[in-house]
């Protein structure tokens, strides 16, 4: 018998210093049986720090080609594609020709990331915006990952400031530098 999705539910509030940004969020995510819990903070984490009209998750491994997470517009074209994890050299290329803004969240090993991007063919990267989540507060939010979870998060310089329970996780969003070749 086939595994389902896990539904997750994470009631946000998120307080955005850097773009004075205050809002309060119910979110429900499916997490596939193939997807890390830390995956799943991660895009979680992601979402709330591109938080903007026409945000959404994406359908998950049924729609392989789409992003993880899109910021649409009222026309239903994507104006900017998140992806989380190591994407591939390919589908960044092909993200970056869409004209859509292409961000990317990683919670694995940045230079390694950085590495298996370096000299690969992707279109305007010197466009694409790359960032290391800081991997303890990844990890330590996947250790207290539940199927409902309630947080209060605060933004500032891309430092991430997380009140859960009684605890307080930190971590900063680290901006990655591609090399690009001439």
């Amino acid at each position: 018998m086939a595994q389902t999705a896990t539904i997750h539910n994470f009631d946000i509030e998120l307080a955005d210093a850097d773009r004075n940004l205050y809002e309060t969020l119910a979110l429900r995510v499916a997490r596939h049986p193939s997807e890390s819990e830390e995956y799943l903070v991660t895009r979680v984490l992601a979402y709330v720090m591109e938080f903007a009209e026409g945000i959404e998750f994406s359908r998950g491994v049924s729609d392989p080609d789409d992003p993880a997470i899109s910021i649409r517009d009222l026309t239903g074209r994507i104006k900017t594609w998140i992806d989380i994890g190591t994407p591939e050299a390919a589908r960044l290329h092909k993200a970056a020709k869409s004209g859509a803004r292409v961000v990317v969240y990683t919670h694995k090993n940045p230079e390694q990331f950085l590495k298996q991007l370096a000299g690969e063919k992707i279109h305007r990267p010197d466009e694409l915006e790359l960032y290391a989540m800081d991997r303890g507060l990844v990890a330590a939010l996947a250790a207290r990952l539940d199927r409902r979870v309630a947080f209060s998060v605060s933004i500032t310089d891309r430092e991430l400031y997380l009140s859960i329970g009684t605890e307080t996780l930190t971590g900063a969003v680290t901006r990655l530098t591609l090399v690009v070749s001439p």
